[in-house]
């Protein structure tokens, strides 16, 4: 069940970033214009974020397995479209798609780890393993962006799913044991979850949108009023409801609060580093984009092997150490590299901050989720799950809108170190949450 759950999130993370150095070869090959081409990337981040929460409730009402493999399923067939698109629109719409299953697996796949590793080190060790593969899977998206970019081409960012898809439909309909119906009530809040659903999707529009358009453009601040009244809703649409889409007793767990609200930072800070490093090397130090791709190699096995371990390291150093030291050596990463020159080569000018990087990342994961579903019922396993990944996307699309507009206010190298700085910001403000918000232990 473990390795079933790990290699569909990793399929989920891998796609977030796989496609964005084969852009221009997607442009290329479909005629598109750079504003529909960058939807390529945009619509998969938006809808995933926007459904993430619903995702969430419907894993505890409708069932974990059930949910599992209709994401499986709907991300398999959007990849197979997607690969064949032979226009923008398809090709942006089948990103949409697959977004939507991402929605689906996410939730459900953590909820899984949750209900069957329910205690112990056991437990510790597999939110370390399943933290591990999805935070990798990011940067490992962005290598093998690389390497298809320049070998088969950009359409089998999206075929190789087709046959992992199918796979993991199978082994989940063999593997998975059938949900069972008496251990889920309630039904889904449909105004709850539509006000929600339209409240993220347009707070992740107006992010993408205000990194282009300008903060203090008067579309990016009519997207934001949208956002704000339609959050307002579903806060009064949940306050009356009498089956939440979010219970109010899973909103008054202090570490689920507290994970997430260092989650919004944590995330948001490395998803900057990966856009900013990524921008820095092919733009400033001259890297080809497979050289690019090979240069986070460092921070994916860093982070890969530190979350690994870092499961069983919370339970003897707690959360809040856990937290304080992946940040704390995250804003270190960031301070080397605002001291970036032009003339100065990976090992020593990249390397020790992406290593930094990867191992205060690799703390970070696995003890935001296991703070994030620490005295949460199985029942409500999902929601806590979905909040956690809704977390992460908002952060990650915050994080990567602020920084680029740090970015465009300075010029060249300049520029850069400026948004590392801000990146450091965003980990120390992280910090504070986790002092504050967790209690010691």
């Amino acid at each position: 069940m473990l390795g079933l759950a790990c290699a569909a999130q990793a399929m989920v993370g891998l796609d977030i970033a796989i496609v964005n150095v084969a852009l221009p070869s997607i442009q290329r090959d479909l005629g598109a214009s750079q504003g529909t081409v960058q939807w390529v990337v945009v619509a998969y981040g938006l809808v995933i974020g926007g459904f993430l929460l619903v995702g969430g409730r419907m894993t505890d009402l409708l069932g974990r397995r059930r949910i599992f493999l209709a994401g499986l399923s709907l991300f398999t067939i959007a990849s197979l479209v997607a690969g064949l698109a032979q226009h923008g629109g398809v090709l942006i719409t089948a990103r949409g798609l697959q977004g939507l299953g991402g929605a689906l697996i996410a939730p459900a796949a953590l909820s899984l780890v949750a209900a069957t590793f329910q205690e112990g080190r056991e437990r510790n060790r597999a939110f370390g393993i399943f933290a591990a593969v999805g935070g990798a899977a990011g940067t490992v998206g962005v290598v093998a962006s690389g390497f298809i970019a320049a070998g088969p081409g950009w359409r089998w960012s999206f075929f190789i799913n087709v046959p992992v898809g199918l796979v993991l439909v199978a082994l989940a309909i063999t593997c998975l044991a059938a949900d069972v119906a008496r251990g889920r009530s309630g039904r889904l809040d449909v105004a709850g979850a539509s006000a929600a659903t339209g409240g993220l999707l347009t707070s992740v529009y107006a992010l993408h949108h205000a990194a282009t358009h300008g903060w203090a453009s008067v579309s990016t601040l009519a997207w934001f009023v949208v956002a704000g009244v339609l959050m307002a809703a579903f806060v009064l649409i949940e306050r009356r409801s009498p089956a939440p889409l979010v219970p109010g007793r899973t909103l008054r767990n202090r570490t689920l609060v507290a994970a997430n609200l260092t989650a919004l930072l944590a995330f948001g800070a490395f998803f900057s580093f990966i856009f900013l490093g990524s921008l820095l090397m092919q733009q400033e130090l001259g890297y080809s984009p497979m050289q690019t791709g090979l240069a986070w190699l460092a921070t994916t096995m860093t982070e890969f092997g530190t979350a690994s371990a870092a499961g069983r390291l919370t339970a003897v150093l707690s959360v809040r150490r856990m937290l304080v030291t992946g940040l704390t050596l995250l804003a270190t990463a960031m301070a080397w590299l605002t001291q970036v020159s032009a003339d100065g080569n990976y090992l020593i000018g990249l390397l020790p901050a992406f290593l930094l990087a990867g191992i205060g990342f690799g703390l970070c994961v696995p003890s935001l989720q296991i703070g994030a579903l620490s005295g949460v019922t199985e029942a409500e396993s999902g929601v806590a799950s979905g909040l956690i990944e809704t977390t992460r996307e908002i952060g990650a699309a915050a994080g990567v809108a602020v920084v680029a507009t740090v970015l465009v206010t300075g010029t060249g190298l300049d520029g850069f170190r400026t948004a590392f700085a801000a990146i450091g910001v965003l980990a120390g403000l992280g910090i504070i949450t986790a002092v504050i918000g967790f209690r010691k232990k």
